[in-house]
């Protein structure tokens, strides 16, 4: 099975932790997205989702509430035609999304880019990732698994 390596970006928090950055390709556009192993779904940013989706449905708060690292808020719902993370294509991705205003406020402030989504645990087990923090790559299988 072929691997897709894809470069990572390490971004400094004021000296108080890191993050890892991956360039994305969603709606036919190059984004940032935080690589986050410890979210156990991939969510988009709420705000960039109503922007360029058709096809948004709105959920009842009590219903989906998805939890990051960085908030916990209603959610929305679409599919995405397709989504590229370097060449591994996903097609037809289930997308949960979220306010993810907050992180771009913080990021600004620091001089970071503005994200449109957190890549969690459901890509990276079906697409069995691993990554190579020496190197800032994060490689993954090109079939799910």
């Amino acid at each position: 099975m072929r691997t897709v390596t894809v470069p990572l970006t390490l971004i400094n928090l004021n000296d108080d932790g890191f993050h890892l950055l991956v360039e994305i390709v969603v709606f036919k556009e190059k984004h940032w997205a935080v690589v986050d192993t410890g979210a156990s779904r991939s969510v988009f940013n709420k705000a960039f989702i109503e922007q360029y989706s058709d096809t948004v449905i709105v959920q009842e708060q009590e219903d989906t509430n998805a939890t990051t690292l960085f908030t916990t808020s209603s959610t929305i719902q679409t599919v995405i035609p397709k989504l590229k993370i370097g060449k591994l294509l996903i097609k037809s991705y289930p997308a949960v999304a979220l306010d993810l205003e907050t992180v771009n406020d913080a990021y600004i402030l620091m001089g970071h880019p503005r994200i449109v989504a957190i890549i969690g645990s459901d890509i990276f087990l079906k697409y069995q990732a691993k990554i190579n923090y020496k190197k800032l790559k994060i490689l993954f299988s090109s079939k799910p698994g």
